[in-house]
Parts: structure tokens; sequence; C-alpha cells
């Protein structure tokens, strides 16, 4: 049996943690919670640019065990999927959910009541997907959940595109951030997840902040990860994504063990068709690749895929 605990326990028991999750809560007066500083008076009711208000709104939320196999174990993922997306890719393979549709009003108290009840179904990890424009509402619920005997780690789950101060806060609040490196080119960000011509640089500074607060993810001795920096990296056709400078990049400012998941089940979606380059699922080759390179760079701790081409 592993003891752990996770840090938000611990800010918790200072009264930190509700601190967090309020001064957050004031930024929604004008929003400024993602890099888009879109200024939307959420507290009023107001959309921000990634169609939120002040309103908590969750798509689903169950046992999921189709993420990695050292976030699932025996019991599962607890996974809560968030409603609407400050990103908005072209390809999202989840876009009904980014976009708003399918998604259910949902209080604090009951956020709070949810990662409980997951906790006493058996999962392993409580995963927040999309959090980044629900960070005010998630760390006030985790307040509430800590009282009342909530102890698995938090899983960060995200695309990357988030603010160096917002990180900042959440300091000691997350124990995984599991976070997408989807561009390293500007344009490439722009053209496919548009207003986002910034992303490299941000996720870039996101990823050191991320490695500085939670470390190297290593599964301990039962396999499962308790804290650290997951990397997940989807692998494009025709190199758009910037598959080897991102390994390059990796490989450089990170940890060689860094935990990097090689993704290789891209097809085109939503909006995907609209543009040539994207109208195809990857090749073998370029995922072996993709592969070989990452090994080339001395990258130790690599989770690769099947190949779904």
């Amino acid at each position: 049996m592993i003891h752990f605990e996770p840090g938000y326990q611990k800010l918790y028991a200072t009264g930190a943690l509700r601190e967090k999750g309020e001064q957050l809560w004031a930024m929604m007066a004008r929003c400024e919670l993602c890099p888009h500083r879109c200024g939307a008076n959420r507290l009023q009711g107001e959309q921000g640019w990634c169609g939120a208000d002040d309103r908590l709104e969750i798509a689903s939320y169950h046992l999921h065990f189709g993420e990695e196999d050292a976030l699932v174990g025996q019991g599962g993922s607890g996974t809560i999927f968030m409603t609407h997306c400050s990103m908005q890719c072209v390809f999202c393979i989840n876009w009904e959910i980014s976009r708003g549709a399918g998604g259910m009003i949902y209080s604090i108290d009951q956020l709070a009541a949810i990662m409980l009840g997951l906790q006493q179904s058996g999962c392993s990890n409580i995963n927040i997907v999309t959090p980044t424009h629900y960070s005010p509402h998630l760390i006030l619920a985790l307040d509430q959940a800590a009282s009342q005997g909530l102890r698995i780690p938090l899983v960060y789950n995200t695309s990357g595109w988030e603010r160096i101060e917002i990180l900042k806060i959440l300091d000691g609040v997350v124990d995984i951030y599991l976070t997408d490196f989807k561009f390293i080119h500007s344009k490439a960000a722009a053209t496919y997840a548009f207003r986002t011509a910034s992303y490299p640089g941000i996720v870039r500074e996101a990823l050191l902040e991320m490695q500085r607060q939670v470390g190297t993810a290593r599964p301990a001795s039962d396999g499962l990860l308790y804290r650290g920096l997951m990397i997940r990296h989807l692998v494009m056709p025709n190199e758009v994504s910037g598959t080897h400078p991102i390994l390059e990049w990796i490989a450089t400012h990170l940890p060689l063990d860094t935990y990097i998941n090689l993704m290789s089940q891209y097809r085109p979606v939503y909006q995907a068709w609209d543009f040539p380059e994207l109208t195809r699922t990857i090749s073998r080759s370029e995922y072996e690749s993709a592969i070989a390179y990452a090994r080339q760079l001395k990258l130790t701790n690599l989770y690769t895929q099947g190949f779904y081409g």
C-alpha cells in the first residue's frame, strides 16, 4: 500500500486552498484565466472567449480506462470532462463538448460530491479534463472535498494553453500535470487553433513551470503515478505539428526520462476537412519516424501506441 498525501490536502489544512480558489474566482470579473485574457465579466453572466460564464458546466464524469496505464491502474482514472475550451482546435475529437454542447450545470458542492463519489468507486486519481476556464470552481470544490476525505492525486489534464501566472497559483494544488504539446510553430497554432499564434512560447514556458512544481513523473512500486509531469503529443500528418522539433525541445530543456506519450490516433474530424493537409490519418512511416527520432535523442520514457492508420 502506497502512502500518499496529495498537495491539496496540505493547502486545505492551512486554509490556503480556499484562498487560492477565491483569488481565481475574482479573476472572472474581468476574465484572465487563460492566455486570451478576454476580459469578459463572467461573474455577471458574460461568456468568455471559451464560451463559459460563471456557471460550472460538466459534460460527463466516469471511471475512465482509456488513459495512460500509469493513471488507470485497476480502478480507472476518475475523469471529469468540462464543457467549453479556450483553445478550439479545428481537429478536436471532442468538438461537441469543446463548443459547449451536451453539458449540464453543476454547483461547486455537486462537483465536490462527484470527486468523492469517484474516489469511493475505487479510481486511482481525479482527472479534470480541460480545467483552465473552470479553475476557480475546481479549487473551491477541491477545498470542500478535501474537508470530507478526498485523498487521491489530482490530475490537471490540459492543452498546455496556460498562463504562467495561473500555474503559479496552482502550485501545490496539482499532483500530476497531464499536458499536450500540440504545436511548436506559431503559424500552425494560429491556423489550426484560432487566435493561438503565441501557443508555442506559452506551452514551453508552462512546461518548465509544471516541471518545477511536480518534477518528473515516475511510477511508484504499484505501477501508478502519484506526482509528476506527463506530456502528450499527437503526431499529425505532413509534420504539421512539428513533432521532431518538439522532441528536440523536450530533450534539451527537460529530463531525458520525461514521460512522453506519442499519440498515433489522429483522424480528420470536425473542421479538419477544410485543410487538405489534415484530411488523412498519419502513415505508419510517420509514426515510426517519430519514435525513432525520440530514441535517437535518448528520450527514455516513451509511451507508444498501436498504429491506427
